[in-house]
């Protein structure tokens, strides 16, 4: 599997998480997480990082942050590597504490900042860890709801700037307000988290990038929808072979099994079968063959 894309660019927003390896925790005390804090703290100093929220979980953390000098990579490689040699000096350990490299969306902010810090400050109460999200001592939500004195390097003035005179009370409203919002239900490219004029924009700068010979990077692309997977199909395919099609279709278009079978009320393992078996299929039969072809280009001329 090839990794995400890694996009990077000045002003860039970003929801980054990262988890513990095999799972396991990576804060055992308060001190773990007052240290690693001020890691946040110096990357803010050092790299010039903004951070908007923060959560500290047991096994891992989540992070919204803004990169004004386009330096991701750098940001993160203090933060993970300076914790994690206090943690194995601390506990005569040795090796990685991280679980392979961290994960960080792109993120459109116009779009999706304010749900993310919702999502992000939710954690510890879909966790059940806390009956309230202000109630969690290691996450930025009380400096927003107003229950703490913010520390100076958390941004929360684009946040609060939405919630009128009010702007902590309101917060602390829309946070609890009854909400499904699942961020990585809506990604594409496994990296990016925006609508469809801001992947596009992305793939412009992309384009930019390999033009002038910076970067070189796989073509970001927009994940059609289910329903438009099933239209395409229905007006295609023979409807015996209708559903195998859209669930093979889904898969070249991105999704993953998981997904796939959430989405049809099957579990993953039926999944991958079906689509093995019709991929196989399709290899064998030239008129099936043409038919998803058909399917593909109906879905590559709109973007969905």
């Amino acid at each position: 599997m090839s990794r995400p894309l890694r996009i990077s660019y000045p002003g860039a927003f970003y929801h980054v998480t990262s988890r513990g390896n095999e799972k396991r925790n990576v804060f055992l005390s308060a001190q773990d997480r007052k240290r690693f804090l001020e890691y946040i703290e110096s990357a803010r100093e050092k790299y010039g990082a903004i951070i908007h929220c923060y959560c500290l979980m047991s096994n891992h953390y989540h992070l919204l942050l803004e990169t004004p000098n386009s330096n991701l990579s750098g940001i993160m490689h203090h933060i993970n590597s300076s914790y994690t040699t206090y943690f194995n000096i601390k506990r005569s350990r040795s090796g990685h504490l991280f679980q392979g490299r961290y994960k960080a969306i792109l993120v459109d902010r116009e779009a999706y900042l304010l749900e993310l810090s919702r999502y992000i400050h939710m954690n510890p109460v879909r966790a059940k860890m806390a009956q309230s999200p202000w109630d969690y001592k290691w996450s930025s939500c009380a400096a927003y709801t107003g229950g703490e004195e913010a520390p100076l390097w958390l941004e929360r003035s684009h946040v609060l700037s939405l919630f009128g005179k009010n702007p902590n009370k309101g917060y602390k409203s829309f946070v609890i307000k009854k909400n499904d919002f699942d961020p990585y239900k809506n990604i594409h490219a496994s990296s990016i988290l925006g609508d469809v004029g801001f992947v596009n924009k992305v793939q412009n700068f992309i384009k930019k990038e390999e033009a002038r010979g910076v970067i070189a990077l796989k073509k970001v692309f927009v994940k059609p929808s289910f329903e438009a997977i099933e239209k395409a199909v229905n007006m295609t395919a023979p409807e015996g072979i209708r559903k195998k099609a859209c669930l093979y279709v889904s898969q070249t278009k991105g999704y993953t099994a998981k997904e796939i079978g959430s989405h049809y009320h099957m579990k993953p393992e039926a999944v991958s079968q079906s689509n093995l078996r019709f991929k196989a299929a399709v290899g064998k039969d030239k008129n099936l063959k043409k038919e998803v072809e058909e399917i593909k280009n109906k879905l590559e001329s709109s973007i969905v």
